[in-house]
């Protein structure tokens, strides 16, 4: 286990078609969030959904593929590794995302 330091596998639902950054210095960025889905029963017995919403960014020859084959709805799996950062907005508030760095991805279904 010493060699799994930070690794995320997600297997989940674009929300939105990606958003593709081309960087001034040439590289190319998608931003794009997945909805992951898990289904339980409570104490009535009746059947849960509960959907959780990842923001996933991808550099380079991964976000290219993106821009070209990922929309919203399509089922992808992604592996990659947890990051957070901090930005201050227009106003100055301080605000905290953590967001998976995409390193692979896997188109699933149709």
């Amino acid at each position: 286990m010493s060699a799994i330091k930070n690794k995320v596998q997600l297997i989940g639902n674009l929300g939105n078609d990606p958003e593709i950054i081309n960087l001034e210095s040439g590289k190319m960025l998608a931003k794009f969030t997945i909805a992951t889905n898990e289904s339980y029963k409570n104490n009535k017995g009746e059947r849960v959904t509960d959907t959780q919403w990842h923001n996933v960014v991808a550099w380079g020859k991964t976000a290219e593929i993106i821009e070209k084959y990922v929309t919203k709805g399509k089922e992808v799996a992604i592996e990659g590794k947890l990051t957070s950062r901090s930005y201050e907005t227009k106003e100055g508030e301080k605000r905290y995302i953590t967001e998976v760095v995409c390193s692979e991805l896997l188109m699933l279904g149709k």
